[in-house]
């Protein structure tokens, strides 16, 4: 048990998927782990344990932004032993050729700052995937014949950006999506030396102002999850 996780030695598998909306961390787990048990309700972020395909597996909600994720990964790995921690979740097109419904396979993720920053000075770290994992997502998402795009994504530490000029470079330089958690949790792995990796659904665009319709999410989120599954059990 740590101060925000309520799990008991045990109670997590060494496999997490990790997204931020702890609603959909219940979902994911009814819809795709075989006897799933609520391993953690603390401060409302749940966590679930079941199996899928015979493995043992976690789905536990890591909330919005760098800052959250950080405490629920920090604490998975150093008191729970997870070895690999992919996030599932949304995120927003910012290249033409990306469509809503797509998914992002995250290969980096840059950002202006995270909880790590601190730790690195004036050097600029660039946080990656485990490329075992990025690969094993790859050919899981072209045997479903899911559209799936794999590079660099941004990870923003606000939700509600004023920054036209920013998105104009990320666009620039060939930056697929923006959402907020995946590259402190690509340098959380780094540091412990785990797996890590992002696999994303677009669902809405900064360009276009396109939105996926709430009624169409399951489905495309369902995509995501079992690239995700498929990943790790590799």
């Amino acid at each position: 048990m740590t101060v925000h996780i309520g799990a008991a030695k045990g109670q997590i598998a060494e496999t997490v998927l990790m997204p931020g909306d702890p609603y959909r961390a219940k979902w994911a787990a009814e819809t795709f782990l075989e006897n799933a048990e609520l391993v953690n309700e603390v401060r409302g972020m749940l966590g679930f344990t079941g199996s899928w395909k015979g493995n043992h597996v976690t789905i536990q909600g890591s909330g919005m932004g760098m800052p959250s994720l950080s405490i629920y990964a920090n604490e998975l790995i150093t008191t729970y032993g997870a070895q690999t921690l992919i996030r599932i979740g949304s995120c927003g097109g910012m290249q033409r050729h990306v469509d809503v419904r797509d998914v992002i396979i995250a290969m980096t993720a840059t950002t202006i700052t995270s909880p790590s920053s601190g730790f690195f000075k004036e050097i600029n770290y660039a946080p990656c995937a485990d490329y075992g994992l990025l690969a094993a997502a790859v050919t899981a998402a072209e045997s479903k014949g899911t559209k799936a795009h794999v590079g660099g994504i941004y990870s923003s530490d606000v939700f509600y950006a004023e920054r036209p000029d920013l998105d104009e470079q990320m666009v620039r330089h060939g930056i697929l999506a923006v959402e907020m958690e995946a590259a402190e949790l690509y340098t959380l792995a780094a540091r412990h030396g785990r797996r890590a990796l992002a696999v994303l659904t677009v669902s809405d665009h900064l360009q276009t102002g396109e939105a996926l319709p709430a009624e169409d999410r399951e489905k495309t989120f369902g995509d995501m999850v079992e690239i995700a599954l498929e990943a790790a059990f590799a």
